[in-house]
């Protein structure tokens, strides 16, 4: 009864405001940075709050689906939303080191190959632009079947981004280590969805 009254409410929310209340957190904290609000570091924590943002929103996004299946709250009209804007505060912590932090173009390729947890970062953030490319009606319908398949990837690029935070964060940290315990727990919830079920033929 009262899944039925929150999806009732929400079918009647519009997914695109997402697109303008999304980035003004990720605005806000740039504007810190410009006005000598992030303290003495600002590159630093300008680089790291875009890039936890980031993270949140795909777990949000993960979170979806097991929403729906144990509580029976729909959310999947926000999720294609929740995804562009992972991806834009993932490509815009990638610009901030890129452009702010490193500079120097040779000592960037240095630390993606030498660099583990920049390596692991880069990783996920490379599957992640086929995704951004593909959230739209149109892929969806030239994909087919293929489309979530594509789109599994998601969890791949969560467990990517949990492990990039966790091995960039010095000495041990709690927050870290619960962002990686909730995506493995929503991987865990999709794992007999992903299973397929035997055939009478192949199980004898």
């Amino acid at each position: 009864m009262i899944a039925q009254t929150i999806n009732s409410i929400i079918r009647k929310i519009p997914a695109w405001p997402l697109y303008i209340l999304l980035p003004l957190s990720g605005l806000y904290t740039f504007y810190l940075g410009l006005t000598g609000g992030l303290g003495p570091e600002p590159i630093n924590v300008l680089e790291r709050d875009l890039g936890e943002t980031g993270l949140k929103l795909l777990i949000l996004g993960l979170a979806i689906t097991p929403l729906m299946r144990f509580a029976k709250i729909n959310l999947v009209k926000f999720r294609r939303a929740i995804g562009i804007m992972a991806f834009v505060y993932v490509f815009a912590h990638l610009l901030v080191w890129l452009i702010l932090d490193v500079q120097i173009l040779s000592q960037i390729w240095a630390d993606i190959l030498k660099r583990p947890y920049i390596t692991v970062g880069m990783a996920g953030f490379v599957l992640m632009i086929p995704l951004a490319f593909t959230s739209n009606n149109w892929s969806v319908r030239k994909l087919g079947p293929a489309w979530r398949k594509l789109h599994k990837l998601t969890y791949a690029i969560a467990v990517l981004g949990g492990l990039h935070f966790i091995m960039l964060s010095k000495g041990f940290q709690l927050e870290p280590l619960i962002y990686m315990i909730v995506i493995l727990a929503f991987f865990a919830t999709r794992l007999p969805m992903f299973a397929r079920p035997k055939s009478r033929a192949s199980a004898a």
